[in-house]
């Protein structure tokens, strides 16, 4: 072989090696991108999860809030028809009273 076709080959071969070389650095690399692209998704899932549970809980707060409101609500109106029931026989002598009173 002359000299030229020598100094190709070992070109080639240089290339060959650094291409072998990248390669390897890329694959040792693969598990480590991996794991950080991992560690990302289950950060980003666990925020999605805080962020729904949140929302759950306000809204079931917000309806016990308002079953509150309403049983509250009810519980006036139960005392109310209570008093005025308790004041009808008055207010109904009181009206005859008034009525038999003018007749």
């Amino acid at each position: 072989m002359n000299e030229k076709h020598i100094q190709q080959v070992l070109e080639i071969e240089k290339q060959a090696q650094e291409v072998q070389e990248k390669a390897q650095r890329e694959a040792q690399e693969l598990p480590r991108l991996a794991e950080q692209e991992a560690q990302a998704l289950i950060a980003k899932a666990k925020a999605e999860a805080q962020d729904e549970a949140r929302k759950i809980i306000a809204e079931a707060q917000a309806e016990d809030k308002a079953n509150e409101v309403l049983a509250d609500v009810e519980r006036k109106n139960t005392d109310i028809e209570a008093k005025a029931n308790a004041n009808l026989d008055k207010a109904v002598a009181y009206v005859l009273e008034r009525v038999i009173g003018r007749a």
